[in-house]
């Protein structure tokens, strides 16, 4: 009896196989789009955090650049003759033209001079002309205050305005306020048109500048609330769309987003940024696409050939898969236009990175020459000192002066290394310096001074070591500093004489004092620019360089005339540690 085979059994078996094989086809495609999908997501996300921080530090960058170079205008044109005089002769027909002739200059965003009133008789903004101030924050700070006063002003039309204020006064009599408008709502339109969202918040967490207006007054947690969607058909394309992102930070409106803060060194202000991941989502979406679309014809094909028998079903199979491919070309062009984009993005923020760094190395240009020029002469004087030792063959002692124009190279590079890190300000790593050691490595630089000048310099150092936590380089940059303006005071004098007193207590204290004329006004003693020197002995920017470093470590610069004549200078330094009581200098 002939064995023959079944062709049901054979069908049967055919068909559970090609079930089978279909079975595992979509499996693995669940896998591949699974893994995919959590490694491209982690992938993209960084990617656009990275984009986001990026954009946060230009924002806050050219944010706080904008603030300080408003900052000194109050304290120019408080000085300006012209305004003085239109205050003290009530005569102001001159004021406004004036005001308007600075205000482009400046790129503030108006000017305004009050008079003792508070009455504005001079303005950029002639409408303003005869308002009252009087009872505006900026008016009455200024008024009691002789420094310059910053102030955020809530508007009654809604927004906040940002002014510097700072008294006009002849003599000692105050003739009135000059304001300044800082311009950051330019901030907020130019944010909108590259961010999602950003916010900046003052010290009590009021929202003062963001790219919606209808946050300004509130909290981040008042402007963030959740609008959760109505109904389950929205809830399930809300969900559908976040599947790819990670776990958000916040959510904006009802939808997930990625939230970055950064500090601004400036009054406790805080800025903060939400990022859709509608970008994460189209690029891992894309991918995906293409994922899906491979096994989708792989799955075509299997279907085409179990369909061959009929030439309906292969010809519906083939244009299916002509569909497909034509898919395949449209969402690659799409991908390729999107990386195009991409690429173009980044190379302009790298160059709007570029153009804010050199704006700050311009600002910081002036302070550094000043720098230089101390150890520029002591070069000068140590090579002079050297060629006479080598012609009387005394090269042990040459080689000496060699060793310390070393060291003043050494300091040269170090203060040009201050230029390079000038954008990161704020976030120096300081480290324990020996204030004594210190102390030494100044007068070491003041050497050659001391000898041409004879110079008696009386030194009383306590014999344990004070010890602070800064950075060296600008601890003797101040040393040096004070140092070169007690030499210089004591110019006139037939015996000069430098008192140095370095005492630990609470705090480290350097005391220099000297035999000179004294001071004659203490209250610009520190501002920028402000000298008693002959022209070409100085610029008047060495007390404003110290007096800035020494705020930056948490510090304190004074000075005052002394009892028996001639200027005192205090530096003062939180000490290292957690010792107190004073040690006497032996």
């Amino acid at each position: 009896m002939d064995k023959s085979v079944n062709p049901d059994n054979q069908e049967r078996t055919i068909g559970w196989r090609v079930r089978m094989a279909l079975g595992i086809l979509l499996l693995l495609a669940i896998a591949v789009v699974s893994v995919t999908n959590s490694l491209l997501t982690d992938r993209f996300t960084e990617s656009t955090r990275n984009r986001a921080e990026l954009r946060l530090a230009l924002y806050s960058g050219n944010l706080l650049s904008e603030l300080r170079q408003n900052a000194i205008v109050p304290q120019l044109l408080a000085r300006d003759a012209e305004l003085i005089g239109a205050l003290n002769s009530a005569d102001y027909t001159a004021s406004t033209r004036r005001l308007i002739s600075f205000v482009e200059e400046i790129g503030a965003a108006s000017l305004m001079l009050l008079d003792i009133d508070g009455r504005t008789v001079a303005a950029t903004d002639r409408n303003r002309l005869g308002s009252s101030h009087r009872a505006e924050p900026y008016f009455v700070d200024a008024i009691r205050s002789n420094a310059t006063i910053f102030t955020v002003a809530e508007r009654e039309t809604g927004g906040y305005g940002f002014f510097y204020s700072r008294r006009v006064q002849s003599g000692s009599d105050v003739l009135g306020v000059i304001a300044v408008e800082v311009d950051l709502q330019k901030f907020g339109r130019a944010w909108a048109g590259i961010s999602d969202a950003v916010i900046v918040t003052d010290s009590t967490g009021t929202i003062i500048l963001t790219t919606e207006p209808r946050w300004r007054g509130r909290t981040e947690e008042e402007a963030l609330v959740r609008h959760t969607p109505q109904n389950a058909i929205q809830r399930a394309i809300q969900a559908t769309a976040d599947w790819t992102a990670l776990p958000p930070d916040a959510y904006l409106q009802g939808e997930a987003v990625m939230r970055l803060e950064t500090r601004i060194p400036f009054r406790g202000w805080r800025m903060a940024s939400f990022t859709t991941y509608a970008s994460v989502r189209e690029r891992v979406n894309g991918v995906l696409a293409l994922e899906i679309m491979g096994f989708a014809i792989l799955l075509a094909l299997s279907f085409y050939a179990l369909s061959r028998r009929t030439a309906l079903r292969m010809a519906l199979f083939q244009r299916e898969s002509a569909e497909l491919r034509a898919l395949n070309v449209a969402l690659q062009r799409e991908i390729a236009e999107r990386k195009r984009v991409q690429e173009t993005l980044a190379v302009a923020e790298q160059t709007l990175e570029q153009s804010s760094k050199l704006a700050a190395l311009g600002e910081m240009s002036a302070a550094v020459s000043h720098e230089l020029n101390q150890p520029l002469a002591a070069m000068k004087t140590y090579l002079a000192g050297a060629r006479l030792l080598l012609r009387r063959n005394r090269q042990e002692e040459a080689l000496s002066s060699f060793g310390r124009i070393d060291d003043l190279i050494e300091r040269m590079g170090g203060i040009t290394r201050q230029l390079k890190s000038y954008a990161r300000k704020g976030q120096e790593a300081f480290s324990p310096v020996d204030m004594g050691d210190a102390l030494a490595s100044a007068l070491s630089m003041m050497e050659p001074q001391l000898r041409q000048r004879h110079v008696q310099i009386t030194r009383l150092v306590p014999e344990t070591p004070v010890r602070v936590m800064g950075d060296r380089l600008r601890i003797e940059q101040v040393m040096v500093n004070l140092l070169r303006n007690a030499i210089d005071a004591t110019k006139s004098e037939r015996l000069p004489k430098v008192d140095i007193l370095l005492s630990a207590g609470e705090t480290a204290t350097l005391t220099v004092r000297d035999n000179g004329p004294g001071i004659e006004d203490l209250d610009q003693l520190f501002e920028p620019f402000y000298t008693t020197k002959q022209a070409g002995d100085g610029v008047g920017l060495g007390l404003a360089i110290s007096s800035g470093i020494v705020n930056d470590l948490g510090g304190r610069l004074t000075a005052r005339n002394g009892q028996a004549g001639g200027a005192v200078f205090e530096m003062q330094l939180p000490i290292l540690g957690s010792e107190h009581g004073t040690q006497a200098a032996e």
